[in-house]
């Protein structure tokens, strides 16, 4: 039975870590062993990391990987990415190959708004409480100044503010809805500083406010930035006429381009296929919203919420065929940034920004989606074609080495066999078993 530990967080991180040990392993002195294993032999480094969050006890390492050769709006670049799944970094790899030799990318940024909410109720008189957010609205810019002075330097700031009703779906319900633009920063401290001081201000003046009675009642429930962002949104496509896409799997381009189609209209309006379709494109997404220290938490949310947005969940992403060409795209809302947070604290998120050639928060964002959309194409093309296994479950052989410890004599038979057999697990096993009998 494991015992309720008290003051957990004032302990030492070296007593910290004897707890666990002792409390959680037969044998302490193994987990103590794996856990330091981890640790930075930096000590200053090791100390930076430790900072981050609380009650630290190591790091957990997911790799870090690069795709090359993603041609996007003429200019090519090499994308740095954080993840742990076999096959994504060489599926984004391969279709940011395949696209380079048929014209690029292309990216556009739609929109970079973000959004903020206060949320309060008010019983009293609607219309009393419009005609009080009319008057007082200029002293919500005014009384923000000096959180707002710096963000206005760089191009940003608050660019609306609105009063929303919500009675209807909630008894004395109203929200004060602010739109802002953050520039190159993600923007959520900027964003909740602002929030914070609206909802005093709104308070303190309502409280002043001669246009109501002593009945009308007015109450702060809480203020917050969405991660909700619909149109802070990017665009990326690729297109070629239909003969270009033949190559040594794609035989007949355009029976290809038609399934393909077909495939992404599946996605479309079936929400089982849609959510995996849509986690393909996140594998994309969230592998470079890793490595650029952006919180990937945020970024999923806003995305599937926006997958939703018309009432069904469905597919980010859209093909069609038309006057012969072949054409690609997924629109989607990323919050992203390329200062503060992580990005200026992390030594190796600061190297993957340096590797981009250090993107404004809107070429991140197109850099980002691009990796989406490619790694979009090149699960539908495997799917449509030689089916998902093959590539996947070949990239997945080294985990499964590993798993069974092979010494590297096994590990070079086993590579050897299965350059021409199929790769399954059981199949692996069996085979290990056989060359240790």
């Amino acid at each position: 039975m494991n015992n309720a530990v008290a003051g957990f967080s004032k302990l030492s991180k070296k007593e910290k870590i004897n707890w666990i040990a002792k409390e959680y392993f037969s044998t302490p002195e193994e987990a103590l062993t794996i856990i330091r294993n981890y640790w930075n032999s930096d000590e200053k480094l090791q100390q930076l990391h430790d900072e981050f969050i609380e009650n630290t006890i190591t790091n957990l390492y997911i790799p870090l990987g690069v795709a090359p050769n993603f041609l996007i709006n003429g200019n090519y670049k090499t994308i740095p990415m954080a993840i742990e799944e076999s096959s994504v970094v060489a599926a984004a790899s391969k279709a940011a190959k395949f696209w380079s030799t048929r014209g690029g990318f292309k990216t556009t940024i739609i929109n970079t708004e973000k959004i903020g909410q206060v949320h309060f109720n008010f019983n009293g008189d609607a219309e009393k409480l419009q005609s009080f957010f009319q008057e007082i609205k200029p002293k919500f810019f005014t009384e923000t100044q000096s959180i707002t002075k710096n963000m206005q330097e760089r191009g940003g700031g608050i660019l609306d503010i609105q009063l929303k009703d919500k009675r209807n779906l909630l008894e004395n319900y109203f929200q004060l809805h602010a739109a802002f633009e953050t520039k190159d920063s993600m923007g959520a401290n900027f964003i909740n500083s602002c929030l914070e001081q609206f909802a005093s201000t709104l308070k303190e003046q309502f409280e002043d406010s001669h246009l109501f009675s002593p009945d009308d009642k007015l109450e702060v429930i809480m203020s917050i930035l969405s991660n909700y962002v619909p149109h802070c949104l990017v665009r990326a496509e690729v297109s070629c006429p239909i003969e270009d896409l033949q190559e040594k799997h794609i035989p007949n381009p355009q029976k290809f381009a038609e399934r393909f189609v077909q495939a992404v209209q599946i996605a479309e309006i079936e929400p089982f296929r849609a959510v995996t379709h849509n986690k393909g494109i996140m594998n994309g997404v969230d592998a470079v919203v890793l490595a650029t220290g952006n919180d990937f938490r945020a970024i999923e949310a806003g995305v599937h919420a926006y997958a939703s947005k018309n009432g069904q969940y469905a597919s980010l992403s859209h093909a069609k065929i038309e006057n012969g060409i072949f054409t690609f795209w997924l629109e989607i809302p990323l919050a992203l940034g390329t200062v503060g947070g992580l990005t200026s604290l992390h030594p190796l998120v600061k190297l993957c920004l340096e590797i981009l050639q250090k993107p404004s928060a809107t070429e991140l964002m197109e850099i980002t989606a691009v990796a989406g959309l490619a790694q979009n194409f090149a699960a539908l093309r495997s799917l449509t074609t030689t089916g998902i296994q093959e590539g996947h479950m070949k990239m997945h052989l080294n985990n499964i080495i590993n798993q069974f410890e092979a010494t590297e004599e096994e590990r070079h038979l086993i590579k050897t066999h299965f350059k021409k057999t199929t790769v399954t697990h059981s199949a692996v096993v069996e085979f290990i078993e056989n060359l240790r009998k």
